[in-house]
């Protein structure tokens, strides 16, 4: 029977500095989704209905995201997950991680690694990225533009490229998942407003560190994504013992949304094995 999100209803864990949103499905060992940048938790609605049967799915809304509030002193997100880890009792958990979401998965991992079993990356290395493929920086910078400008749209049109990556157009996308991309990322980006303080603490020697990573993991990408992203789950393949990668075809950074029945098999399959 498939999964009624309207019966999950979104939930908050108080911490220090407000409140972090979640929603949870089902019963069994914590799988915990993590969320890309300035999108929040209903990116990732396939996978809540598809593991809720057989985990206890929990998916975030990172601070200033979403559902959650805005810091207003500093923060790091992967304290803000080590928090909602331990007060929802659900370590040690699978974290699977799109993007900005991987980073901090990754940073778990590196931070608090009793609170990992388990680490799943999607178009990503750590949480800090190194970006110089030219596609890459034109979507950026064409992002930042229409923001100083006060274009909400023109962001939101440049937001949602990332959806398509540079071997497609954004017509050869879903256009539920265009959407969806838009309406969260345009959500997030109504929470903030311009000059506010930057509040996010960064994790350091990221990728100094990762070759100690212990527990079991992969990173699952989307074919079409761009060469940057691509490359940077490469090396974190590569420096994490273990480690391997799956390809999902005909999809670019986001493959949970456009193809989730193949994103959802690689992911059951790598939790099969899991000790």
């Amino acid at each position: 029977m498939s999964l009624d999100l309207a019966s999950t209803p979104v939930r908050s864990l108080q911490t220090a500095d407000g409140c972090l949103a979640y929603r949870e499905a089902g019963s069994g060992a914590p799988l915990v989704l993590l969320h890309g940048g300035f999108t929040d938790h209903r990116m990732w609605e396939e996978q809540l209905r598809a593991f809720a049967p057989s985990h206890r799915v929990i998916a975030w809304d990172a601070r200033g995201h979403g559902a959650s509030d805005n810091a207003t002193a500093p923060f790091r997100q992967v304290d803000d997950l080590a928090a909602l880890l331990r007060g929802l009792d659900a370590a040690p958990a699978v974290l699977v991680g799109l993007c900005m979401g991987g980073g901090i998965a990754v940073d778990c991992a590196l931070e608090y690694p009793e609170l990992v079993r388990a680490v799943v990356v999607s178009g990503v290395g750590t949480s800090e990225p190194v970006f110089k493929d030219p596609w890459v920086l034109e979507v950026a910078g064409a992002q930042q533009a229409a923001l100083a400008a006060g274009d909400l749209a023109g962001w939101a049109d440049a937001y949602v490229r990332w959806a398509a990556g540079p071997h497609r157009g954004v017509a050869d996308v879903d256009p539920e998942v265009v959407r969806l991309l838009r309406e969260t990322g345009l959500g997030t980006l109504s929470k903030h407003t311009p000059g506010e303080p930057d509040h996010h603490v960064p994790v350091t020697r990221t990728w100094e560190r990762v070759p100690g990573i212990e527990v079991p993991l992969i990173t699952v990408n989307g074919a079409l994504d761009s060469a940057d992203h691509l490359a940077m789950a490469a090396r974190l393949t590569e420096l994490v013992p273990g480690a391997r990668t799956v390809t999902v075809p005909d999809t670019a950074h986001y493959p949970n949304m456009e193809n989730p029945e193949r994103f959802n098999a690689e992911l059951a399959a790598f939790l099969e094995k899991l000790p």
